[in-house]
């Protein structure tokens, strides 16, 4: 037991250490920054008629392709090119109107050589991330965005480490740099993640609601038998009433009706009954959005209106059955 716990302690340490390493790299890197080559970079990239296109080589190439991941799912067309891919016909994938990201920590990667000819020779902009702006990369580029030589958190001083994750972190500058000068919206990050349960509660109202025939909706006065049948008949507990102008005025639940049952329930109207004013939605509004209503006024409808007049229905299951919970 005694040495199962001097081993916890010794990985707690350890990992202590790989954070006070990583943190100070981080900070140097804060300190580090050039603001003229960082808007010269961003400059570049938002100037760009073309894709960003971003390589390295080993763990750089790792990183690069979680930055290209980064910019492409928020508004700036951008992939990873492989530099040995790229020296087996790769190369065709880049064009006059992009512009290159290279990263390599020392600036001396090999692997790099053809795409740096490649793009010095049909004039396209690269930009370097490297620790040594007079290394080869540093001297063949248009921009160096310099990440801090800081060594790196592995105890043999060779694994990339600290080094990644300022490069990281240097991706996720340039990428909310993008975002904010293009202005790139929740709606525009909803167009490129349709799938999943963050595309789900991006989603808007308008695009999970019943509308047309399958709204249940009658006019206000209309008897209880009809209504009976509207609700079984759209199959979504509960039924909207609308006056003479088509405005919803109330509508009436399954669970309203369980409430209020008695013999003569057949001979009421529904405007008798209803709910008047019940809370709604608009169609512009966020899924996340209808969930929260709902949740908090423990409810399981809601009526969707443009004005006052409904143009559709959402239900609970609508969100739950698409992943916005």
């Amino acid at each position: 037991m005694t040495a199962v716990i001097q081993q916890s302690q010794t990985d707690r340490l350890s990992a202590l250490r790989t954070i006070d390493s990583e943190i100070e790299t981080l900070k140097r890197l804060k300190d580090s920054i050039d603001s003229e080559s960082l808007t010269r970079a961003l400059d570049y990239m938002q100037n760009s008629k073309g894709r960003i296109i971003i390589t390295g080589i080993g763990k750089s190439g790792h990183i690069a392709q979680k930055i290209a991941a980064s910019l492409a799912s928020t508004g700036t067309p951008s992939f990873f090119v492989h530099p040995a891919e790229a020296s087996h016909g790769d190369l065709g994938m880049i064009t006059e109107d992009d512009v290159v990201i290279a990263i390599s920590n020392s600036g001396e990667s090999k692997e790099l050589i053809d795409i740096l000819n490649y793009c010095k020779r049909f004039g396209i902009r690269l930009i370097a991330i490297t620790k040594n702006p007079e290394s080869s990369l540093g001297k063949a580029c248009d921009v160096v965005l310099r990440l801090p030589d800081n060594g790196e958190a592995c105890p043999l001083g060779l694994a990339p480490t600290s080094s990644t994750t300022a490069t990281l972190v240097l991706g996720d500058i340039l990428t909310v740099g993008m975002i904010e000068r293009k202005g790139f919206s929740k709606e525009d990050f909803n167009d490129r993640h349709p799938g999943g349960k963050l595309g789900a509660i991006l989603k808007h109202v308008s695009d999970l609601m019943h509308t047309g025939q399958d709204m249940p909706i009658l006019d206000e006065n209309s008897n209880m038998q009809a209504v009976l049948l509207e609700m079984t008949s759209k199959r979504l507990g509960c039924v909207g009433f609308i006056n003479q102008m088509g405005e919803l005025t109330g509508m009436l639940t399954d669970g309203d009706l369980r409430r209020c049952l008695s013999p003569k329930i057949l001979d009421e109207k529904a405007i008798n009954l209803m709910t008047k004013n019940p809370k709604t939605i608009s169609p512009n509004a966020m899924t996340a959005e209808a969930l929260k209503i709902m949740h908090d006024k423990k409810i399981t409808n809601l009526f969707v209106v443009e004005g006052k007049k409904p143009v559709g229905v959402i239900h609970i299951h609508d969100l739950l059955n698409n992943g916005v919970a």
